[in-house]
């Protein structure tokens, strides 16, 4: 913004003086607009191309005056804006140069491909929980946006695999694909899946039909926002106290309650014992609601004898500090 005011102001003074020497001579000598500007510009110019007409005495004394303040006053404009924009297209090479440093050293981080009003939102969220990530976002006007909130943003196409590449797709934990287009997620999808294997990826999808072909192309998991809604809209219409716990414990921050996941790492002290032996309650306040084994099975509320086994995935419904706390026992 400063350097915005910065360049306005010089084409104000500019103008100006411009206006002030072409009024001067027209009022002084009573010449016509073209002449009177052109004294103007090779006065203010110190070009030293002969008089357009003859000067009288009171012509001859307001050129002295235009060309002591109106010379000035044009170097000063002319060297404010040549500064604002070398020192804009400087700042632009040196932003490039470190976030393409800064890209090049991330690792299990996430993309967020296409930042409209699904990808603020899944920023925001991931800004909340302390996450890195990188956003890939097409439109020049929006990616001007982000670099101002301070978050890392590639403008380019997230279908392509420079791209990706540039967002450091290979060492990335995953990547969420939201972009307006079906077609465009299923790029991205395939894309992706080939350059990493391991990568976790989760795709919006708009038709009822691209779901399983998302899926074939390797997505992870496919959510449809219409779909999704119409669920959530009937719960809080059948279910409205369930509804209401789960937006508590998921989406608001102020509660002291977290729905949480946890991986049960080698070398933990929970790997290999039953739930009633891991004091989970009686030392941490959790509920185990589920756990979900390293094969994908799922099991609802886990009875007492149910054991914890390397690889598991428990979720845990629990106070925050506690649930840090209890990470801190998972990872052994």
């Amino acid at each position: 913004m400063e350097a915005d005011r910065k360049l306005q102001y010089s084409v104000l003074v500019l103008f100006l003086v411009l206006a002030t020497g072409t009024i001067g001579y027209q009022l002084v000598e009573g010449w016509n607009f073209l002449d009177s500007l052109y004294m103007t510009v090779i006065t203010l110019a110190t070009i030293g191309y002969r008089e357009v007409h003859e000067l009288s005495t009171a012509g001859k004394i307001f050129t002295m005056s235009l060309v002591f303040f109106g010379v000035g006053a044009m170097a000063y404009a002319l060297r404010n804006a040549t500064h604002v924009m070398l020192e804009g297209e400087l700042r632009h090479v040196l932003g490039r140069r470190k976030l393409k440093r800064t890209l090049r050293g991330l690792k299990n981080h996430y993309i967020i491909c296409g930042f409209g009003r699904m990808g603020r939102i899944i920023a925001s969220e991931f800004r909340e929980d302390g996450v890195q990530f990188v956003v890939i976002e097409n439109k020049p006007s929006v990616v001007a946006g982000i670099a101002d909130s301070n978050m890392l943003v590639i403008q380019g196409d997230a279908t392509m695999d420079a791209v990706l590449h540039e967002a450091s797709v290979g060492e990335a934990k995953g990547l969420v694909s939201v972009l307006s287009s079906d077609a465009d997620n299923l790029l991205v999808v395939l894309s992706a899946r080939s350059l990493n294997p391991a990568l976790r990826i989760v795709a919006r999808a708009s038709a009822d039909d691209i779901d399983a072909k998302l899926k074939r192309a390797g997505a992870d998991k496919v959510i449809s926002p219409y779909h999704m809604g119409g669920i959530r809209m009937a719960h809080a219409m059948l279910k409205p106290t369930v509804t209401d716990f789960l937006e508590i414990t998921v989406q608001d921050k102020t509660v002291d309650l977290d729905l949480e996941e946890l991986c049960v790492a080698e070398g933990s002290k929970l790997a290999g014992r039953a739930l009633n032996d891991s004091n989970i309650r009686r030392d941490y306040g959790a509920i185990l609601v589920a756990l979900k084994r390293r094969s994908g099975e799922m099991i609802f509320a886990p009875t007492g004898e149910t054991r914890i086994e390397a690889g598991d995935t428990m979720i845990v419904l629990g106070q925050v500090k506690q649930l840090e706390k209890m990470e801190d026992l998972t990872k052994g």
